[in-house]
């Protein structure tokens, strides 16, 4: 397993975790659908323009193309729902479902569309993560922590957690349709600039309806700006490294860091509250994390999933 590509997504991951925690600090009339459409809807255009040649080279060939357009449905849908699952379950939760949920969705990607096995130790690694998240989400059911102090988050959490499934099967969606395109031919940085592009495209009319209520201060617009630079502009560009070099389903099982952290900056930062189990699951993810990345690198076309 190449280290740089693990260390990109070890960043990525990290700064995607702060996410839930900056968002918690918009006002109430800012909705998580104005937050996602802008995150990922300038994010994604200013990676568009960062890298357009790249981009414009991806778009015209075919078989990326079409991976690049999959792909990007996934953009869409994630961060809308990504946010929608946080407001709704608690920014612990809602990161823990999402992101957890992504290796199983990728898993099953890969075995639907290339009938490929599983290798014991993503088996075994993702066992650890999923009982982590398991444990986590159990923690909050039975302690009733899934909300702040102040008891914004967490109004419907079985609602929350079945949007934040949906923003797994995204995230997983463009995560596997990137790799794709990347196998085919296509530079990292130009299928990442196309496909969160695209997405961020159609995003943008989402925005124009939702998003006044994030021009009402320096501060609003001071998260945003943060949002669109750091958790997704520079965590993108280090994805596409790490997406280029390992396959989708490693590619999510590392990212199970982002719950983590995350889940730490729910409690110190915005209250939630986490019971002795929840940090037992916080535990079993990093477990799993490091038999994953202990994995000897072995070459893409004939690594066993």
């Amino acid at each position: 397993m190449n280290p740089g590509a693990v260390v990109a997504l070890v960043i990525a991951a990290t700064l995607w975790g702060t996410t839930g925690t900056a968002a918690s600090f918009f006002p109430e009339d800012v909705s998580p659908i104005a937050v996602g459409a802008a995150t990922m809807g300038i994010g994604g255009m200013l990676l568009l323009l960062f890298a357009r040649r790249r981009a414009l080279a991806v778009l015209r060939h075919r078989a990326q193309r079409r991976w690049v357009a999959l792909g990007a449905l996934g953009v869409v849908v994630y961060p809308l729902a990504f946010y929608s699952g946080m407001d709704l379950a608690g920014v612990a939760v809602g990161n823990v479902v999402a992101l957890g949920s992504g290796p199983v969705f990728a898993a099953l990607l890969e075995w639907l569309l290339e009938r490929r096995p599983l290798s014991r130790r993503w088996v075994i690694a993702t066992a650890f993560a999923l009982l982590g998240i398991a444990a986590l989400a159990t923690s909050r059911a039975i302690f009733g922590d899934g909300a702040s102090e102040e008891g914004r988050p967490g109004d419907a959490p079985v609602l929350g957690i079945a949007v934040a499934l949906l923003a797994g099967l995204a995230y997983a969606l463009y995560t596997y349709a990137s790799g794709r395109a990347m196998a085919t031919g296509g530079t990292s940085r130009g299928v990442m600039a196309a496909m969160f592009g695209l997405g961020g495209a159609l995003l943008l009319p989402v925005l124009l309806v939702t998003g006044a209520p994030l021009l009402q201060s320096p501060a609003t617009v001071g998260i945003a700006g943060y949002l669109v630079l750091g958790p997704m502009v520079l965590a993108y560009l280090l994805f596409g490294l790490g997406v280029r070099e390992l396959r989708s389903s490693h590619v999510t099982t590392i990212t199970l860091l982002e719950p983590v952290v995350a889940t730490v900056l729910a409690v110190l930062v915005v209250g939630e509250r986490l019971a002795p189990l929840g940090w037992g699951g916080v535990v079993l993810i990093l477990v799993g994390l490091s038999v994953l990345v202990s994995a000897r690198r072995t070459p893409f076309s004939s690594e066993r999933l």
